[in-house]
């Protein structure tokens, strides 16, 4: 495997590890104080509301469009290039008492005053109630994804392992909640995909630890598993820091220039790079030894063979 750095001496990864984790469930706690006070900030997807689609004749200025956005039916609205600088995309949130098609019109009238030629291309509307069974198709789709990898880690290793695993997996998506809430960013279906890519991610890197601790295990008998540990998270750090800076390339990428339409998911996934990059170390492995892990656990358990214990046919 090809090594931007080697390390010769073992690194005391775990050295820091409980003060790290000491932090770590403030911040957790934090996370939740900020989830239970300011919540999260919905996007239309999850509480319902109307999608206006204009094409302008030429490059439009979103700030002036909003400045058209006056009056009280379309107060609130989000909008945003949708492409080009001719396409503009206007999310309008539910007004009691209000119809949709009042909505859209005052739209309509906003953007001919800036240009006569405007076009409509597409309208879409979320009723409340499916924003509202999307939010619970989507909180149960991340606790699905948490109890599968749960059930597979403890298949693949031991559920001393997969109880760090699926610790540090929720470490990982409650922060980053707890900075979508505090910073009352839009929370919509983009930033929904980028938290269980977050998952995908996390586990991949917890997992390539997990399986050097358990080969380190076997391999060496006389040391503590303090010492394997550090040994396993040592000899893995190189491949963490490739994969790491190699996938922040891209994603600080998409998180400049990508686009106000994927912005979301982008800041979801560079949080959680950087929340589950540590958290495979001083959440999920130091986790792990403090349950008690040890080399017995990793050892492949001995199936007596039919007829073994019998003397044997030839002399």
């Amino acid at each position: 495997m090809m090594q931007i750095s080697a390390f010769k001496n073992t690194i005391d990864f775990l050295k820091h590890a409980k003060m790290i984790s000491i932090m770590s469930a403030i911040l957790v706690v934090a996370s939740f104080v900020s989830l239970g006070t300011k919540g999260i900030n919905w996007g239309l997807d999850f509480t319902g509301g109307t999608v206006v689609e204009l094409e302008f004749s030429k490059s439009a200025n979103l700030n002036d469009l909003r400045a058209q956005l006056t009056d009280d039916k379309v107060s609130g609205a989000i909008v945003q290039n949708f492409g080009s600088t001719q396409d503009i995309l206007v999310r309008l949130q539910v007004r009691p008492g209000i119809e949709s098609d009042a909505q859209v019109t005052e739209v309509m009238r906003a953007a001919q005053v800036l240009d006569s030629q405007v076009i409509q291309k597409r309208v879409e509307f979320v009723g409340p109630q499916v924003g509202k069974e999307l939010a619970e198709q989507g909180g149960l789709a991340v606790i699905a994804a948490l109890l599968c990898i749960l059930v597979y880690v403890s298949f693949r290793f031991e559920w001393r392992l997969a109880a760090g695993a699926v610790a540090s997996l929720a470490h990982d998506v409650i922060l980053t909640l707890g900075v979508f809430s505090l910073l009352q960013l839009e929370f919509d279906l983009t930033v929904l995909a980028g938290l269980l890519t977050v998952v995908g991610y996390s586990l991949n890197d917890t997992i390539v630890v997990y399986d050097r601790i358990r080969e380190n295990f076997i391999k060496i008998r006389k040391l503590l598993p303090y010492d394997v540990i550090n040994i396993s998270i040592t000899q893995t750090m190189s491949r963490t820091i490739i994969t790491t800076g190699t996938t922040l390339i891209t994603v600080v990428a998409l998180f400049l220039k990508g686009g106000t339409m994927i912005h979301g998911f982008a800041t979801a996934l560079l949080m959680g790079i950087l929340f589950g990059t540590y958290s495979s170390i001083y959440v999920a492995s130091y986790l792990a030894m403090r349950l008690g892990v040890s080399r017995e656990h990793m050892l492949p358990i001995e199936v007596e063979k039919e007829g073994a214990d019998q003397p044997p046919m030839m002399p």
